[in-house]
């Protein structure tokens, strides 16, 4: 286990503008709007702030004021952030990002985490946080293949293991939200509680159940077909041809730019464009990360590997049960809503909050009611511990 600091090459940064500069366009399609994809006028405009504006050093220094290190797991480069609370009744707190994100989608709520009393909390509030880069995304580096969503859950547990944390709490987001339901599945042991921002429920085809759902939760599951039919092109192609999509993501930065941008305003509280709802340079920071680290391949390819496990959530096929108790944070304008009837088949929700505004990347969007969630589920399980 090796501390690591993120350096990227001055030559990587100016090989990323020489490539921005001396991008070839495409001709509008229609009204230039978004629904057709990015837009050419808006994309050109970005690309322009991310070559001349965006400043990736400031970001690398945001990113390396905090712990890093590397590790080798089931033969992988693990690369996490290791916060330790000053609080000395502090939780462990695994916190697992997803695709398109990565560590940097938490760095706003890591000082409200760790120190609470410094942020309107109290020192009970208090969690060491261990923030990992999924295998084959980031600076965890590129990875091979088998690395699904239950070996990246036993890659976590022995993380925790090697740092001495026997009992602790997990967040989920996105695909994180996956791999942490199997952590706390097959580690009961382990993990105390797991708190989520993305739940996908899908009914199982009984007549009876839907009968059963209310207007609203029918509302959930047209936006989710909407989804499906609209939005999940993404999916279906890393699902399939990983390898393929990967040629243009890696070569072209701006392949790579609206290949993300494009979530960024589908899945938040974006009203017009994306930095409605995420900052520019946080949007930026995550789009470079995936660019400097060459991980456009090797992050796709967890749907490639995930892709029977979520064609039989689609048909509703029921997971083992968790026996953990489970704490639910859903945002109003997440592309993918929950159904609490449905989640509770088979998960022992003990807490579920709804939103109204926010989307799929809570902690950048509204890091104040992520913090608070999180907060309240810690309490909420520790008490009854």
């Amino acid at each position: 286990m090796r501390p690591y600091r993120i350096n990227i090459p001055d030559s990587d940064i100016e090989d990323l503008r020489r490539r921005l500069a001396d991008t070839r366009w495409p001709v509008p399609l229609a009204d230039d709007g978004w629904e057709r994809g990015v837009p050419v006028g808006y994309l050109r405009e970005l690309a322009a702030y991310w070559r001349d504006g965006f400043d990736w050093r400031a970001a690398e220094a945001r990113l390396n004021a905090y712990p890093q290190f590397v590790t080798e797991i089931d033969g992988q480069n693990i690369h996490f952030l290791h916060i330790r609370s000053a609080e000395p009744t502090a939780t462990p707190l695994l916190v697992s990002h997803g695709w398109p994100g990565s560590v940097a989608e938490f760095l706003n709520v890591i000082g409200p985490l760790t120190d609470p009393v410094a942020h309107g909390g109290s020192a009970e509030d208090a969690f060491h946080l261990v923030i990992p880069s999924l295998p084959g995304y980031g600076f965890s580096g590129p990875a091979g293949a088998g690395w699904t969503g239950p070996r990246i859950a036993e890659t976590w547990a022995e993380l925790m293991r090697l740092l001495g944390y026997d009992r602790y709490l997990a967040h989920g987001t996105d695909t994180g939200a996956v791999l942490s339901l199997e952590l706390a599945r097959n580690h009961p042991e382990n993990v105390i509680g797991l708190h989520v921002t993305t739940l996908l429920t899908f009914p199982s085809g009984d007549p009876d159940e839907m009968a059963s759902l209310t207007p609203a939760d029918l509302a959930k599951l047209e936006r989710l077909s909407h989804f499906n039919e609209e939005l999940s092109g993404y999916m279906k192609l890393q699902a399939t041809r990983p390898q393929t999509v990967a040629y243009g993501l890696t070569d072209s930065p701006v392949g790579q730019l609206a290949w993300i941008i494009e979530k960024y305003k589908e899945w938040t509280c974006a009203d017009k464009v994306p930095e409605d709802a995420i900052s520019r340079d946080d949007l930026l920071t995550a789009v470079s990360i995936y660019w400097f680290t060459g991980t456009a391949g090797t992050s796709a390819a967890i749907y490639y590997e995930d892709a029977a496990g979520l064609r039989d959530m689609l048909v509703g096929a029921r997971p083992a049960p968790v026996s953990v108790p489970i704490g639910v944070a859903m945002f109003g304008d997440d592309v993918f809503p929950a159904v609490r009837t449905l989640a509770e088949r088979e998960l022992p929700i003990a807490c579920w909050t709804e939103y109204e505004h926010g989307g799929h990347f809570p902690a950048l969007e509204r890091p104040d009611l992520f913090v608070a969630d999180v907060r309240a589920f810690a309490r909420q399980v520790q008490t009854e511990i």
